[in-house]
């Protein structure tokens, strides 16, 4: 049996996203918000616009870029069409705090809510629990409405669940996602080597994900401490699906700073496919 490595590679992770103008990204839904100008004494100022509220089973044809982006903003696109995400949950933000003031909609109590909320719901959307979806290709982004729509009352945020091909790749989606097992997770290369992008395995791989360790505490253990966590689990888990029980390689993947700090606390366990 051969431990190949230990490995901490980064992993292509989506975060929420807001639609803020402030930040670097895509088109701000305040781009075609309206634009107020003088008024005669005699004429009467619009109210401001929130504009629509998104619902569940919308289809969208996002680039990678525009589900990582600050500032996205598409209009739903038919879902018999090429698309690559799909809305499975629409909720309503919690902007009030207890002191009665109100947050703004890409303050971090939000991204929080909705970070829970998308998360939590997809294993369910999909049909997965969530220790199989770590070894899926399939990720949840959110979004909310701009800081000026926000103003004018829209207080929605949206999930989508989208499926990462490769770097920077999305895959297209079916046409309905409910129930969608989703494309399961591989690599060209051992994990921690130059070649290691991560694909699905409907790709061509050499590797893939068989099994993950979760990792405890609040504070990213120490890279050996992690290891030493992992070596055993994952040791197992290369050998019961090894042919040869006796000779087999492994290989295993500590999360990252970033990844630890975005919510995954667990590492993966790779083997040669």
């Amino acid at each position: 049996m051969t431990r190949l490595l230990v490995a901490v590679a980064a992993a292509v992770l989506l975060t929420g996203c807001t639609s803020s103008p402030s930040q670097p990204g895509g088109p701000s839904e305040s781009a075609d918000a309206p634009t107020s100008s003088s008024a005669s004494p005699t004429e009467t100022t619009p109210p401001p616009d929130p504009g629509p509220t998104p619902e569940v089973g919308e289809c969208h044809r996002l680039t990678f870029r525009q589900a990582v982006a600050v500032g996205t903003r598409t209009a739903p696109v038919a879902c018999r069409r090429k698309h690559t995400a799909q809305t499975y949950f629409v909720g309503r933000l919690d902007l009030t705090t207890k002191s009665g003031f109100t947050r703004r909609v890409d303050s971090q109590a939000a991204q929080r809510q909705m970070r829970r909320a998308c998360t939590n719901r997809l294993p369910q959307h999909l049909g997965r629990t969530p220790r199989e979806l770590r070894l899926s290709m399939a990720q949840a982004v959110w979004f909310t409405p701009s800081p000026d729509r926000a103003a004018a009352g829209a207080d929605w945020f949206r999930c989508d669940v989208v499926a990462v091909a490769a770097p920077r790749t999305l895959l297209p989606l079916p046409r309905r996602t409910k129930g969608w097992a989703g494309p399961e997770m591989c690599a060209t290369a051992a994990p921690g080597t130059p070649g290691f992008r991560r694909v699905t395995c409907g790709a061509t791989h050499a590797w893939r994900a068989v099994s993950t360790v979760d990792i405890a505490g609040k504070r990213l253990p120490k890279p050996g401490a992690v290891a030493g966590l992992m070596d055993a689990p994952c040791r197992d888990a290369a050998a019961s699906s090894a042919s040869d029980p006796l000779d087999f390689t492994w290989a295993q993947e500590g999360p990252t700073e970033e990844q630890w700090d975005a919510g995954q606390r667990y590492g993966i366990c790779w083997v040669p496919d």
